[in-house]
């Protein structure tokens, strides 16, 4: 076996998340003790007990997002469940990051909180739009972008998976877009609750301040390949990280190729690490030769370890 661990992003928090594995192992309640500790409030209440409106604000989701992620990791690491390779979609990529041993946890866990307060501001609320767009062909979906450029920034914000790219940008020129895309025989535009358009130009404000806050923190040497949501390739040198992580914030998340440059270099097992389950979904999608997990609760992280045992 050649194991893949996938990291959550943005959108998958639910309030709950985490809260067996803090109940039931020592190194999953460290890391959400250490995560409130750095942060100076209880996040762990906030993910256990919501209320959802403070959560779903983006400062809040991106730490409680990785701090999930994280305390999954831990329990895997104790399970002693190894992996080869490691990425993260958006935010996950940090959480990659930990775990490829690149940032510290308590440097990533205060760094996502600041980009999320700057993602969140970059854009006052209402002017920007992200749209999921299913059932599209690439250039086409390519095509539509570029013609509607005249009525505002529209752009491809992520590549996820054959059937579902997103597009974001000022509001007018998204939905604009997602009419004309409909129009050409898009399944569905699905308009997305979110309080910006992430991965676009949109986010340069947000990219220059995040570049002052990557500055004070001190790189490891990665320990595990990671692969770029920028560049879908492998993260070759510690000097490359902090100017990919910049540029990602206003990039399209290379998601698909990422997963088919894995597939090929014979990963067959993707573990998705975190809360909810549309990395799997995603990987579903671009193939179906490969073994897919999760963990984010009691229930996934024994079917994944009943799993990987059979295939061993």
């Amino acid at each position: 076996m050649k194991i893949a661990l996938l990291f959550s992003g943005q959108g998958a928090q639910y309030v709950g998340m985490g809260k067996e594995l803090y109940d039931n192992y020592e190194v999953a309640k460290k890391i959400f003790n250490e995560a409130d500790e750095a942060l100076g409030f209880s996040l762990k209440s906030m993910c256990f007990e919501g209320p959802d409106t403070e959560l779903n604000k983006t400062e809040n989701t991106q730490p409680a997002i990785l701090t999930t992620s994280i305390a999954a990791l831990k329990v895997i690491q104790e399970k002693g469940i190894s992996f080869d390779v490691v990425a993260g979609l958006s935010l996950g990529e940090y959480s990659a990051h930990v775990a490829a041993g690149t940032i510290s946890f308590n440097d990533a866990v205060t760094l996502v909180k600041k980009r999320g307060f700057f993602m969140q501001e970059a854009v006052p609320l209402g002017v920007g739009a992200m749209s999921a767009v299913l059932g599209m062909d690439k250039d086409v979906l390519n095509s539509c972008v570029n013609e509607c450029k005249e009525v505002g920034v529209v752009e491809v914000a992520n590549y996820n998976c054959p059937d579902q790219i997103v597009i974001a940008g000022e509001k007018d020129a998204v939905e604009k877009c997602g009419t004309l895309l409909s129009e050409r025989g898009a399944k569905r535009v699905i308009p997305l609750t979110v309080s910006g358009p992430f991965h676009t130009s949109m986010m340069k404000p947000a990219s220059e301040r995040l570049f002052g806050e990557l500055d004070k923190i001190e790189l490891n040497e990665l320990s595990i390949p990671l692969i770029s949501n920028v560049t879908a390739e492998y993260v070759n040198s510690t000097t490359d990280v902090k100017p990919l992580l910049v540029k990602q914030v206003m990039s399209s998340v290379k998601w698909e190729d990422s997963i088919k440059l894995m597939i090929n270099d014979g990963v067959d097992t993707f573990i998705e690490v975190g809360p909810g389950r549309a990395l799997s979904g995603f990987v579903r999608k671009i193939s179906r030769n490969v073994n897919i997990f999760n963990v984010e609760d009691i229930k996934s992280l024994d079917k994944t370890i009943e799993g990987l045992s059979k295939l061993n």
